[in-house]
């Protein structure tokens, strides 16, 4: 098991790659320093050289926060990612291709008009911590033009093992990763489900959420309690819809294949936004016993909501109906309404797993996760589309008696029901009892007033068509 990075062990530099950096690295024609997000260089306004290295031989971290998804899967799958190798080299780069190509393509725009302006930081054996992109880029350009100005890329190099303050540790290179990533201004945006999966990882491998998000300016001169504010809103907004897709993914028997989740910002069958409504419209309201009972969940149908849950986001699209992200967002007052929920709770006879006779081909070949999903759906889609379709026709129903005057009448029926004796409240409710018939008397005579007002501005309305 890897430490944790509140061990400030450095990150190993392979000599034969850190060599040919040493070898290979030149001053440009207009030699120029920068200053970087490295350790506190930046407070003190320390400048390090701007070289020129060959493209070819620098190499793509599969730690970059924004292909977490695509390289965690692939590992899941395929087994560990060597980043010393070539095969690794073109993984990596295809993962980084098809994150968010029309990004891709504006930066590769960029470079072509403009050159690249600012310089990527790799450690002494060459490899990439903020420019993964930019070598992307400029690998694309030399193939595509084979134009000298694309085989060289503009670096900041930090120190390898006879440096100043030695090699970074692994810490040091997440906060750098962290750093650059808040820096925004002209970068492809990470993914929101790829920036869960970095903020994870750096949570651990001890780099707190309060860390992380410590490093980005616009939080800079908040209180303490409004910073804390900001980082539980993080925690609700990335690491519980994660954990959420955990569950899911545990359930299906697919722990750690996030690529069936969402592949990228430009994935049709991408999930993340449901999950993200889910744990915040439904998760969160489950383990709260009086949010669980105003939804109508008892405590032992936790289980059952979420199954349904989970069976509405795979199925993720409903002909004539909302997405299931937007299903999400409703599910709370459908299960609320006991006929509704009679509807959805229909859909626990639905198997979550397949049989595994569907699950391959003709000649014995399993089917990717992905597929499988296809098949689960057509196979379900029916009930699924029906029972859910079912629910919100309640919904939609009781709304529809539900106007003004029969609430009117239903708050009424309610004040004149038998059961209002006074005389048989206990004692200590009385104050209570009097607090609320007050609320009751105060909104009755504003409702009056309201009516009143709009029965004179409809008298006045129909005076002056009628003297016209």
């Amino acid at each position: 098991m890897e430490d944790k990075l509140t061990k400030p062990a450095k990150r190993e530099i392979i000599e034969d790659f850190a060599n040919e950096i040493k070898k290979s690295s030149k001053e440009g024609a207009k030699p120029s320093f920068e200053v970087i997000y490295f350790r506190n260089e930046h407070i003190n306004n320390i400048e390090r050289p701007v070289l020129e290295v060959p493209v070819e031989i620098l190499r793509f971290r599969k730690n970059n926060g924004r292909i977490s998804s695509d390289v965690l899967s692939y590992e899941k799958n395929t087994g560990p990612l060597s980043e010393r190798s070539e095969k690794a080299k073109k993984i990596l780069r295809k993962f980084l291709e098809d994150k968010d190509p029309k990004k891709t393509r504006e930066l590769i725009n960029s470079i072509k008009l403009s050159g690249q302006r600012n310089a990527a930081i790799i450690t002494a054996d060459g490899f990439l911590i903020n420019g993964n992109r930019r070598k992307m880029a400029l690998d694309k350009l030399w193939e595509e033009t084979k134009d000298e100005r694309y085989k060289w890329m503009k670096v900041v190099i930090l120190p390898g093992m006879d440096g100043e303050g030695g090699p970074p540790t692994n810490k040091e290179i997440e906060q750098i990763e962290n750093r650059y990533q808040l820096q925004s201004e002209g970068k492809s945006e990470y993914y929101k489900f790829d920036t869960a999966l970095s903020m994870r990882s750096k949570i651990e491998r001890g780099m707190s959420l309060e860390e992380q998000l410590g490093d980005d300016p616009n939080y800079a001169k908040l209180s303490p309690k409004e910073f804390q504010k900001v980082v539980s809103k993080c925690r609700d907004d990335f690491i519980e819809p994660l954990n959420c897709i955990d569950q899911y993914l545990e359930q299906l028997g697919r722990p750690g294949l996030y690529n069936t989740i969402s592949t990228g910002i430009s994935d049709r069958e991408g999930r993340w936004e449901a999950f993200f409504d889910y744990s915040k419209n439904i998760r969160n309201k489950l383990d709260d016993e009086y949010k669980r009972m105003k939804m109508g969940v008892a405590e032992d149908e936790i289980g059952d909501v979420e199954d349904i849950a989970f069976k509405i986001i795979r199925k993720r699209e409903f002909p004539g109906l909302p997405k299931a992200h937007m299903i999400m967002r409703k599910l709370p007052k459908w299960l609320a309404n006991k006929e509704a929920k009679k509807e959805l709770f229909k859909l626990l006879k639905i198997d979550l797993e397949l049989p595994e006779e569907v699950c391959s081909d003709e000649d014995g070949n399993e089917y990717d996760e992905r597929k499988k999903d296809q098949i689960w759906n057509r196979k379900n889609q029916t009930t699924l589309i029906n029972h859910v379709k079912r629910a919100q026709q309640i919904i939609e129903q009781e709304k529809e008696r539900e106007n003004p005057l029969t609430l009117l009448e239903a708050a009424l029926k309610k004040l004149e029901h038998e059961n209002m004796d006074p005389e048989a409240i206990k004692l200590a409710d009385i104050p209570k009892a009097m607090k609320l018939a007050r609320k009751v008397q105060e909104t009755a005579n504003s409702l009056e007033s309201d009516f009143f007002n709009l029965q004179k501005k409809l008298k006045k309305l129909k005076n002056k068509f009628s003297k016209s």
